[in-house]
């Protein structure tokens, strides 16, 4: 019976581990020169289970290098020429693929991951799968242009940006062209962004990118020509009523904007008449009677017949 018992522990472990514990990964990577790639090796995790060590190792050459190795006592790059290139995810159970950046011609090759766990009982269960790694040069793409938010109709004043993109093996040009009737298209700027800070209407036109890279041996991919449309300025402006234009009687309210004058003669009008209305206090201000200043009194009477010249040449007495 104790045979029996062992027999069917050692069942379900192998059960367990083929079930739970089974890797699965792509078999072959195609990786661009340059560029990134991701090699898969993952697993479910399971109970009772527990990761002992992990590593990623590179056959070239009928020669094997461990690469990569993960342990109690922490991440380890064995590769010199793989430091800073390559990373393994942490945190993250059951994932332990290997990521690999500015992929060389040489890491083509047949790259292991390898999985210990130990179980409950203290044994050690080893997996492993094995992925082959091709890098190839691309040539850029033919390139696409995205306009920006306000799309390729734009009011002038604003600001907007049209933004080159191709694939292939980095880095990338760009470059920016407007096309011009019957002319060579002149150049307006190198980068995969063309942007603007305020758009005025001499900017509408037809503009195109160019995307090239090392892999496509400086050849040129030429993207499809966008319209690029800026509108009439629309933002609201402030009218009042010229003083030399306006109608003589009184003014009536008719609902409609008065005609339009500029901010610089309203301000000056306003200038002037606050000038005047100080002008004229300080003259009251000098004018104010002293209290030593005497009082006169003046007082009327009625005119004698014959009006004022026979009051003036009436003899005193």
């Amino acid at each position: 019976m104790r045979e029996v018992g062992w027999i069917v522990v050692f069942v379900m472990i192998f059960i367990s581990c083929n079930a739970l514990l089974d890797l699965s990964g792509v078999h072959q990577v195609k990786g661009t020169w340059m560029g990134s790639t991701t090699l898969p090796c993952t697993y479910v995790p399971s109970e009772g289970f527990t990761e002992q060590a992990l590593s990623w190792s590179v056959e070239r050459d009928s020669s094997t290098s461990t690469i990569f190795r993960r342990d109690d006592s922490g991440d380890h790059i064995l590769l010199s020429n793989f430091r800073d290139r390559v990373s393994v995810p942490k945190h993250s159970p059951g994932n332990a693929s290997l990521l690999i950046e500015n992929l060389e011609m040489p890491d083509s090759g047949h790259y292991t991951c390898q999985v210990i766990w130990r179980s409950t009982n203290n044994s050690l269960i080893t997996r492993e799968v094995t992925t082959i790694v091709k890098i190839v040069k691309v040539a850029a793409t033919k390139p696409i242009i995205r306009a920006g938010e306000l799309g390729l109709t734009v009011p002038a004043g604003a600001s907007t940006s049209l933004t080159c993109e191709a694939s292939g093996s980095p880095p990338i040009s760009y470059r920016w062209f407007r096309s011009t009737p019957g002319g060579k298209a002149p150049l307006q700027s190198s980068g995969a962004e063309l942007a603007w800070d305020s758009l005025r209407p001499s900017d509408s036109g037809t503009y195109f990118c160019e995307a090239a890279n090392r892999a496509g041996a400086g050849v040129a991919q030429q993207s499809d020509p966008v319209q690029l449309t800026v509108t009439a300025d629309l933002l609201p402006t402030m009218l009042v009523s010229r003083m030399d234009t306006a109608p003589e009687g009184p003014v009536t309210d008719t609902g409609a904007p008065p005609a339009p004058l500029l901010y610089g003669t309203v301000a000056a009008l306003a200038g002037a008449a606050l000038g005047a209305l100080g002008v004229v206090a300080a003259l009251r201000w000098r004018r104010r009677r002293r209290k030593e200043d005497p009082l006169y009194e003046v007082a009327f009477t009625d005119l004698p017949s014959g009006g004022l010249d026979t009051f003036l040449r009436r003899p005193k007495t």
